[in-house]
This record gives structure tokens, C-alpha cells and sequence, in this order.
């Protein structure tokens, strides 16, 4: 039977990896967001103070993966999907099934996508893993990110940028832009 403690934010922070860094007046929704938090890094999580993280976050960091989240900031129910590195200002707000994922977490070449997968199998062999392609994701202070977006890897998002519900982000978006669409485009220019 599941600890009511565990979904409603009053479990005990104590309890996380010794890898995460977690600021003062934090409120974490879920202890199962960090089921799948692997990384080895000697700061591999580094959440800053006031941070709250809502429903659905999910804090899926590889080995090799660091993710900071800035002060202030608010996540209702993004995936962090990260193999290298993803860094949040302050004062962002996620919105709810939104994916930042620094990497594709497969290879792209039809060869290697099957070795990849033979390496993953269950009996596989992990040693045996291709390349995976990563580029950091940077979001700086004061990015709104709404439902269901999708910012991928390599992409930084300037300061104050508006990222419209269910856009791709593929390249970097510029401070105080509005962007919306697959792929993203930009709908407002800063200063405008």
C-alpha cells in the first residue's frame, strides 16, 4: 500500500539521492517523480529555493546527466529527459506534459538504432550502446512553457520567451519572443 505521504508532498525530502541539491521552502508533489533519477554526477539534480514541483513531474536523468531548476520557479508536470544537461532559470513556469529531453536517446542511423535496441533488450549488453547524440537545453529567467510543448535538444530559450502550448522547439528562441507551432515559429518579436 502506498504512502499517502508519497503523493502529497509531505514525504520525506531526506530520502533523495545525496546527489540532489534541494533549496529551502521546496515543495515536491511526488516522491515517485524520481524513479527514474540515475545520475552519478556529484550535483546530478540542483533545485533552487521556493521551487515547487507539481503532479506529474518526472526527473528522468541519465548517469551522465546534471539538471538545475532556478529559484522561484514552477513546474506543474513537465518530463526531464536528460543524458548531459539541462539547465532552468528562475521564475520559469512549466506547464503540465511538457518534454525537455537534451538528447534523442537513440541513434538516428537505421544500423545503429538496431544495435542500439539489441544493447537494450533485456539480456543485452549496455557496453555494446552506439554514440547518443546529446546538446545541452538552456531556459533562462523568466520563460513561460505551456501544455504539452516540446523543447529538444540543443535549443536555448532567451529570457522572458513566451513558448505557446504544444510548440516544438528546435532552435534557439530569442529573449522576449512568443513562439508557437510545429516547429516552432516565431508569432511575436521581442520588443514588440
Amino acid at each position: 500500500m502506498t504512502d499517502i505521504r508519497e503523493i502529497t508532498g509531505t514525504w520525506d525530502y531526506t530520502t533523495l539521492p545525496g546527489n540532489v541539491r534541494l533549496g529551502s521552502d521546496c515543495f515536491l508533489e511526488r516522491k515517485a517523480s524520481f524513479v527514474r533519477y540515475r545520475s552519478t554526477q556529484s550535483i546530478g539534480l540542483d533545485i533552487g529555493d521556493r521551487v515547487r514541483a507539481y503532479t506529474w513531474a518526472e526527473f528522468n536523468i541519465e548517469p551522465a546527466g546534471t539538471v538545475s531548476i532556478g529559484n522561484d520557479s514552477l513546474l506543474v508536470g513537465p518530463v526531464f529527459m536528460c543524458a548531459q544537461r539541462i539547465s532552468i532559470g528562475e521564475r520559469v513556469v512549466v506547464s503540465y506534459h511538457v518534454t525537455i529531453a537534451d538528447s534523442d536517446f537513440h541513434p538516428l542511423d537505421p544500423q545503429a538504432r538496431r544495435l542500439d535496441a539489441l544493447a537494450n533488450a533485456p539480456g543485452g549488453d549496455l557496453s555494446l550502446r552506439p554514440r547518443i547524440e546529446t546538446a545541452p537545453v538552456v531556459i533562462e529567467d523568466d520563460v513561460w512553457i505551456g501544455i504539452g510543448a516540446l523543447i529538444l535538444k540543443g535549443a536555448r530559450i532567451g529570457r522572458g520567451a513566451r513558448v505557446m502550448a504544444g510548440t516544438v522547439v528546435t532552435r534557439d528562441i530569442p529573449p522576449g519572443a512568443i513562439v508557437a507551432g510545429n516547429p516552432g515559429r516565431l508569432i511575436e518579436a521581442p520588443g514588440r
